[in-house]
């Protein structure tokens, strides 16, 4: 199984960009999704996830702006994003956990996508 995520590119500062996210050679519906972020020389940031239920959370930086959702197939998940600074520029990476917790810590989920960089200019 695998996570391959698409939608980046460059805007400018204020722009909206949406990812997406799909579950290739699904094992499974998977109970947590989630997107993180990571920029050069920063850790890993979790940005917001969603469960198979539909709750939600977000990180502090992204909350309002951003926006989780899932699709009807199953591990297709979808990251709106608006009001774009040039402190969200990062590789974004979409993330799967098959077991029955969600958090926006790294240890919840065990597949990872290989990432889709975006670049907020000003």
């Amino acid at each position: 199984a695998q996570l391959v995520e698409s939608g980046g590119g460059s805007v400018q500062a204020g722009g909206s960009l949406r990812l997406s996210c799909v579950l290739i050679e699904n094992t499974g519906n998977p109970y947590c999704m989630g997107w993180f972020r990571q920029a050069p020389g920063k850790e890993r940031e979790g940005l917001a996830y969603i469960t198979t239920y539909g709750t939600q959370n977000y990180a502090d930086s992204v909350k309002g702006r951003f926006t989780i959702s899932r699709g009807n197939a199953k591990g297709t998940l979808s990251l709106q994003m608006s009001s774009l600074k040039q402190e969200d520029t990062a590789m974004y990476i979409c993330a799967a956990g098959f077991a029955g917790s969600c958090s926006l810590s790294a240890s919840h989920y065990s597949l990872w996508g290989q990432g889709t960089q975006v670049t907020v200019s000003l």
